[in-house]
């Protein structure tokens, strides 16, 4: 036990070894959250207070999952395979799996992947002649994914107009045609599990008994039915509630666009009645200048629970700031640093690039690919998701489950057999009248599955070549190990030999040999050779892992990817009004709130050496913007900023003349955000409507200069946002 609470902080040690009661921990980045996490379940274990099969540890990541594991494994002696620790859509999914019976769900029953959904909707809206126009399958999959993170099924939706009518009834067929084809999305398996444990009374009191300690990592991030299953499962309204370990911060909640409700955390306080709440505020990644800074920044946002990051390690170096003429010097100016930065010493692999929009990449990628940095863009083509890779699974779905339409749609002419869209409209005109799935009905236009054995390979074209492939695949893989069901796959259905033809066979056919190890090692990890099982682990984990070559390279990623990294120095570009802020934000509510959020997730990223910049012109989606700084800037107080000069001086518009610059003393007259309600000289003011002769009409939100050099930002109801000079606008007021 002693060696379990060595060298923790108070607050760390406090969190830990709390007697049998809920608890919110406010944990800051940094903060060291994962290990307090791990030495919490691994101290209740150890005193006696949980065996391992009574707690059940929530996480957001299947990584982060594996990682809680291991470092349980190297605290205590036991085997922790056994215990409930995974992502809510993982728990779900095994739960669901052990009473597929009593959620109504068939025993073979496959998750649907965000790109399979969206497939499956595609064909919805086809079946019921649908303008995809007006309806755009994405929009349609969002208010399907939304309404089900509401809890809401389709009987329970309330319509207020004839377009969300129209909704309603993509939602109802999509409902049928999935429990006709057993197949659950990502939001079914929450919904449908929470509606498990609220019709069946004894079953969730079984579970209520047996989870006496519930741990959920990064409580901020959950969304509303994530927390009612919580308070469900916890026993909240029953008197006999777990005691629920409940960690976050409230500073990174980033992922409103994902349903993501950081009221939870203050929900989680009355309803579960804390009467302790942890801060954990020592962090132990980042110098104190980059702390002291985004403490700054984040104490702009109201309604926080509050806390204040610290360090005992030094200061450090203040935050370098680079205003760049153009993104094309920005780039410059980066790759410039990156050189510098690996001749001291750093390495790559320790230096991010971070950006708002995946945009602004191109030109840190040009730079970057001229000057000879390698680089890695994280988080792109994920190896779930490439498409031989998704052929593969389709093909292993089929094995499992002949009746998954989805499954069969991407395959049954991939590798091409001389199937026409009109002989598949024939097949899904078919399924549909009958009621039965299209592998069903392929069966039935092949003369059964005993007519379609019996007749030789050169007579047999097709559907009815795709139905043999497949009833020999199937019988051939019913005795054979996980591993070798794949390999025997990859061969009959000729993907191995198809790509080896294409120009990226070499890397094709290497993620399709690396598909079978990714078996070999399920099996070897989840003492588990179930094919169902194995494609249950694919969607869970997909995206999850991204393949490298093992070079030390740059790393560049969006701000949202770099969420729960960290690294010894830290590049944050495009700091601009309407690009970070976003332009979106604005228009949102709380939007500019968690911007300023996504800038504190950033800035706590870097450990040593924090830069910022900025461009006064940027080329992005096919247009020259003219940019004033981010709001942002002018949120951390000067003292811990380091201004660098630019090689190409400028004149720019929030201060008086950026010439002057010189690192450590900035001039900052004009920088400030709070702007005079009307333009010097000018009968126009903020808020303004406007007609434009080319841009039609819109709305100053800013403006910069005075005299005949005066410039507004104006907002347009079509033509987005654009700096135009008084001058020549010839704008009308309206």
């Amino acid at each position: 036990m002693t060696s379990l609470l060595t060298d923790l902080n108070p607050q760390q040690l406090e969190a830990i070894t709390l007697p049998h009661q809920s608890v919110l921990v406010l944990a800051g980045a940094g903060s060291g959250k994962t290990r307090v996490l791990t030495t919490r379940i691994a101290y209740l274990i150890q005193s006696g207070q949980a065996s391992p099969h009574g707690i059940l540890a929530v996480t957001f990541t299947n990584k982060a999952a594996k990682e809680m594991l291991a470092r349980i494994s190297a605290m205590l002696p036991i085997n922790p395979r056994g215990m409930w620790i995974g992502t809510f859509h993982g728990l779900c999914h095994r739960m669901l799996r052990a009473h597929f019976q009593d959620a109504g769900l068939p025993q073979t029953f496959q998750i649907l992947d965000s790109a399979d959904q969206l497939g499956l909707i595609k064909r919805i809206l086809k079946d019921l002649q649908a303008d995809d126009k007006k309806f755009p399958p994405r929009q349609v999959q969002w208010f399907i994914n939304n309404a089900k993170e509401a809890g809401l099924r389709a009987a329970y939706v309330v319509v207020e107009d004839a377009f969300s009518r129209r909704m309603l009834e993509f939602y109802q067929a999509y409902e049928l045609q999935c429990q006709r084809e057993g197949a659950v999305d990502f939001a079914e398996l929450l919904l449908r599990n929470y509606e498990l444990l609220t019709r069946n009374e004894p079953l969730c009191q079984h579970y209520r008994a047996r989870f006496r300690h519930i741990l959920i990592d990064e409580f901020q991030d959950t969304n509303q039915l994530q927390y009612k299953w919580l308070k469900l499962l916890a026993g909240t309204e029953t008197g006999h509630a777990a005691a629920v370990f409940a960690v976050g911060d409230d500073d990174q909640s980033i992922y409103a666009f994902r349903g993501a409700y950081s009221g939870n955390m203050k929900d989680f306080e009355r309803d579960f009645g804390i009467s302790t709440v942890i801060k954990l505020e020592q962090n132990y990644r980042s110098h104190g200048y980059i702390l002291d800074a985004a403490n700054a920044l984040i104490e702009h946002n109201s309604e926080r629970l509050g806390k204040n990051l610290w360090t005992s390690e030094g200061k450090g170096e203040p935050l370098r700031v680079y205003n760049a003429p153009n993104d094309y010097d920005e780039a410059a100016f980066i790759t410039d640093e990156v050189k510098a930065l690996r001749d001291d010493g750093v390495a790559l692999s320790e230096i991010a690039l971070l950006y708002r929009s995946n945009a602004q990449s191109r030109v840190l990628e040009h730079s970057l690919f001229n000057a000879g940095i390698p680089y890695r863009v994280y988080g792109g083509m994920r190896f779930f998701d490439r498409q031989e890779i998704k052929h593969a699974l389709a093909y292993l779905r089929l094995i499992a489950n002949p009746d998954d339409d989805s499954a069969l749609l991407r395959v049954i002419n991939f590798p091409a057999r001389g199937i026409g869209a009109r002989s598949l409209e024939q097949l899904l005109d078919d399924a549909k009248v009958q009621g039965i799935s299209l592998w069903q009905a392929a069966l039935g236009k092949s003369g059964g599955e005993a007519a379609v054995l019996q007749k030789s390979a050169e007579a047999l074209k097709g559907i009815a070549g795709f139905v043999q492939k497949m009833l020999f695949m199937r019988r051939d893989c019913a005795a054979l190990p996980l591993p070798q069901i794949i390999e025997h796959m990859l061969t009959h259905s000729e993907l191995s030999s198809h790509y080896a033809k294409e120009r990226e066979s070499v890397e094709r056919l290497e993620n399709l040999h690396e598909l079978i190890n990714a078996a070999a090692s399920f099996v070897h990890e989840a003492e588990n050779d179930s094919l169902a099982e194995f494609l249950a682990h694919a969607s869970l984990e997909a995206g999850e892992h991204q393949a490298g070559s093992g070079q030390d390279a740059l790393q560049l990623m969006t701000i949202h990817a770099a969420k729960g990294l960290e690294f010894h120095s830290v590049f944050l570009s495009g700091l601009e009004e309407g690009l970070f802020p976003h332009e979106n934000s604005l228009n949102e509510i709380n939007g500019l709130s968690e911007e300023r959020r996504l800038m504190y997730v950033a800035m706590t990223r870097a450990r040593r050496r924090l830069y910022l910049s900025f461009a006064q012109s940027r080329l992005l989606h096919g247009q020259t913007r003219y940019n004033i700084a981010s709001r942002f800037l002018d949120e951390i107080p000067q003292d811990f900023l380091k201004w660098l000069k630019s090689p190409s001086p400028q004149n720019f518009s929030f201060a008086a003349n950026t010439t002057n610059y010189s690192p450590g003393a900035p001039s900052f007259s004009g920088f400030s955000r709070q702007h005079p309600k009307s333009m010097t000289g000018l009968p126009w003011k903020i808020g303004q409507s406007v007609l434009h002769d080319k841009f039609g009409t819109g709305v100053i939100i800013d403006y910069e200069g005075s005299g005949g050099d005066t410039r507004v930002q104006v907002k347009f109801a079509q033509a987005g946002t654009k700096w135009l000079l008084m001058s020549l606008a010839k704008l009308t007021a309206l």
